[in-house]
């Protein structure tokens, strides 16, 4: 996808740094079930993951890089604060505890929300973890007593291209990394009141494109040379707005082989007063479906909290019957979806 490449990562899964302060033993995520691409059979040599733990939390794992989105590891019960006089308890626990994580090698925050990056998370991680996320983000989390130390910002259509070493081989793997427009407050007065007070922080999503690029290119900066073998895109908390509009008009031709859509209708202050709906509802989920095309959509972040007053149910109500019926797959918690990576 047509981007601004302002900076490269050299991921190491031989020698990661670690998570936590306190390092966490376990070695893999367990897993109770997978599914393949809902329409075509599996030919056995899927080579890529991704991992539903709950929320927006999901694990992708591709050539031995782990990447974690949206860390939230509360427990049902547990309280998030969201903005001025507006909480949330959570109703469903993830998958797994923090603790039980296997190494990572970065994290994709999507913006700074306690749903999305809880105080569990913020206390325990250790300072110098690789997180991309938004320069709100970058701001808050370099500005704590115990700051950050390496939070990546990214604008909207800029990229970081994570390099995976090679064996002296002319090309390398890369997971290019570009965040997408979002909006959690609908466009209009509201959102101006919100840039204002702060209120609700500012969003991204991400397209991520896993493919291959000339090691010597990459080495120069350049990105020109990424071949794209699989691309994923995952909304973020916003609404159906105008602005992502630019996404498929900036991949032209090119398709999305997979897209994680955040929906929920989260609504605020709460459930008791439902004034302001803040992410897509099952309707608005399928019309970003028709939007951006995706060949496979999976959704996530629809039944962990109580401000979620649009179901699951609502959205395979919405589904069904319609062009894209047989292209969704619906992950349980600990479940994963395996795919191919073209040019593997």
């Amino acid at each position: 996808m047509e981007s601004k490449t302002i900076g490269h990562l050299t991921l190491h899964p031989t020698n990661r740094k670690p998570l936590l302060k306190s390092q966490q033993s376990s070695s893999a995520l367990p897993i109770v079930g997978h599914q393949t691409h809902p329409t075509t059979s599996s030919s056995g040599n899927e080579d890529a993951s991704l991992t539903f733990i709950g929320n927006a939390t999901t694990l992708l794992e591709w050539r031995g890089v782990r990447l974690l989105t949206d860390p939230n590891f509360l427990h049902a019960g547990d309280h998030v604060h969201l903005g001025p006089g507006v909480t949330a308890t959570r109703l469903k626990d993830p998958h797994v505890d923090l603790h039980q994580l296997p190494p990572l090698d970065a994290i994709l925050l999507s913006h700074y929300h306690e749903d999305h990056f809880d105080k569990l998370v913020e206390d325990s991680l250790n300072r110098d973890f690789d997180i991309i996320s938004t320069p709100h983000a970058k701001r808050e989390l370099s500005g704590k007593p115990e700051p950050f130390s390496a939070v990546h910002a990214l604008e909207p259509f800029e990229s970081l291209v994570l390099g995976i070493p090679s064996d002296g081989n002319t090309e390398k793997s890369v997971i290019k990394v570009t965040a997408t427009p979002g909006k959690h407050v609908p466009p209009g007065f509201l959102e101006k009141a919100n840039d204002l007070l702060g209120a609700v922080p500012p969003t991204n999503g991400w397209m991520l494109e896993l493919g291959h690029a000339n090691t010597a290119t990459a080495a120069d900066g350049k990105d020109g040379d990424v071949q794209t073998g699989y691309r994923i895109y995952i909304s973020g908390d916003t609404l159906l707005v105008d602005d992502l509009k630019e996404i498929p008009a900036r991949l032209k031709d090119e398709k999305i082989d997979l897209m994680l859509v955040h929906l929920g209708g989260t609504t605020i202050p709460g459930p008791k007063m439902p004034l302001l709906m803040v992410t897509m509802d099952a309707k608005q989920g399928l019309q970003l479906m028709r939007l951006m095309d995706p060949d496979v959509t999976i959704p996530i972040h629809f039944d962990d909290y109580d401000v979620f007053l649009s179901s699951l149910d609502e959205f395979k109500g919405e589904v069904k019957g319609s062009e894209f019926e047989k292209r969704v797959v619906y992950l349980d918690r600990g479940e994963q979806y395996r795919f191919k990576v073209r040019g593997e």
